[in-house]
């Protein structure tokens, strides 16, 4: 098939757009390095939770859409979206290689007036300053003789309120007539395009929407340690303070926040911050809290069972939110970790996970001291536990 859209990783994020576009009759390409993935995709099954396999077998079958690991397939393709993961490396620092290593292989192949989109998060200037030089090195092409946009994934895993087509996207443009080109693509298959004025004000937008999530569940992370020392359950607080109408925005505590982007995306935001000099304490200070709420739960089951040494425990729930598999960043680690560091026999329930670390995922039962609901999803029956005392990480006293 003449393949009119790339999508460049058939992940959580490349996977659905591609589902997208492919829905509305857009001949699509989706390319993915792991050639394990490429064949399961191939024979239409599916690789994450908000794709069926019955929608990637419709569109292989009707022709719409078209897995590979082939990047020579690229030639003449006008449209090639970059949905990689932009991760965090050893001590913190963004992890740009995934990119560079996308947008070397798409040079290779690129034709004159191709449009590249990147969707994977970036710190602002990272697409005009990173992305469109290495480009340009890698193809022998000028950026006159391409076009750049920046368009900021928006995935909410497992949302059945909010999906690609009725989430506002914003896009921006390296020039005007990229930026044109870009949302007159997204017009086809999203509701509503919001158009920003230049690249670094799309690449900043995204960031603060997560750092906004990062900071405020971070703040409620620590009021609800105070409200367990008050005897308050923090849900019933968040609860009515939700009744007011305007100027408040619910957020829940947690065993600590974790995924590809909320705790992730501020150290984007921050890292552009200090190469220009400006201090960042508020996402500094998130950060930290969010980073030592593991540690909090570590030390009440201290407490509870009065020292962990030989105690068998049970962490429920491994990934890092309800009802997906997903366990990127997943704060449950740091929790496993710090428990048998503290000489505990620790064990985990996670049947949507299965296998994790080299460990597997054991049943629910009543042989545990004590059972730590790190993430709760909904098929887990806790009367398995019988009398074991439950450790809730979601607030309940």
């Amino acid at each position: 098939m003449a393949i009119e859209v790339a999508i460049i990783g058939q992940g959580y994020v490349g996977l659905p757009l591609s589902m997208a576009i492919a829905k509305n009759g857009i001949k699509t390409l989706g390319i993915d390095i792991d050639s394990a993935k490429v064949s399961k995709l191939s024979n239409g099954i599916s690789v994450v939770e908000d794709v069926s396999d019955s929608e990637i077998l419709s569109s292989l079958q009707n022709g719409t859409y078209r897995a590979s690991s082939d990047f020579s397939e690229l030639n003449g393709v006008g449209i090639i979206i970059i949905c990689v993961p932009t991760p965090l490396r050893y001590k913190n620092e963004p992890d740009m290689s995934f990119v560079g290593s996308a947008a070397k292989s798409i040079a290779k192949f690129m034709t004159r007036n191709a449009l590249i989109i990147l969707e994977s998060t970036v710190s602002p200037g990272d697409t005009r300053n990173y992305l469109v030089p290495l480009l340009e090195n890698e193809s022998g092409l000028s950026r006159k003789d391409f076009f750049v946009a920046f368009s900021p994934e928006r995935i909410d895993p497992k949302s059945n309120q909010w999906n690609i087509k009725n989430t506002p996207k914003i896009v921006a443009g390296l020039t005007s007539l990229s930026q044109k080109k870009a949302v007159d693509f997204y017009s086809k298959f999203v509701d509503s395009v919001v158009e920003c004025e230049s690249l670094e004000v799309a690449e900043a937008a995204k960031l603060l929407e997560n750092t906004f999530r990062l900071i405020n569940i971070s703040f409620i992370n620590e009021l609800s340690i105070l409200c367990e020392k008050l005897g308050i359950d923090i849900n019933n607080v968040i609860q009515a303070a939700s009744s007011k109408p305007y100027g408040f925005m619910p957020f829940y505590p947690s065993i600590g926040i974790g995924g590809h982007c909320i705790p992730v995306d501020p150290i984007y935001l921050a890292k552009a911050a200090r190469t220009i000099g400006v201090p960042t304490r508020f996402i500094d200070l998130a950060i930290q809290i969010n980073q030592e709420r593991p540690g909090y739960f570590i030390g009440r089951s201290e407490e509870i069972l009065g020292g962990l040494k030989n105690k068998r425990l049970l962490v429920v729930g491994v990934s890092y939110k309800s009802n997906v598999a997903d366990v990127r960043e997943s704060a449950v680690e740091a929790l496993i970790s710090g428990l048998k560091q503290k000489g505990a026999f620790v064990y985990w329930h996670d049947d949507l996970v299965k296998e994790w670390n080299g460990e597997k995922s054991v049943a629910l039962s009543n042989k545990y001291d004590l059972a730590i609901l790190a993430t709760p999803h909904d098929y887990l029956d806790l009367t398995k536990l019988g009398d074991v005392p439950i450790l809730n990480t979601r607030g309940s006293i």
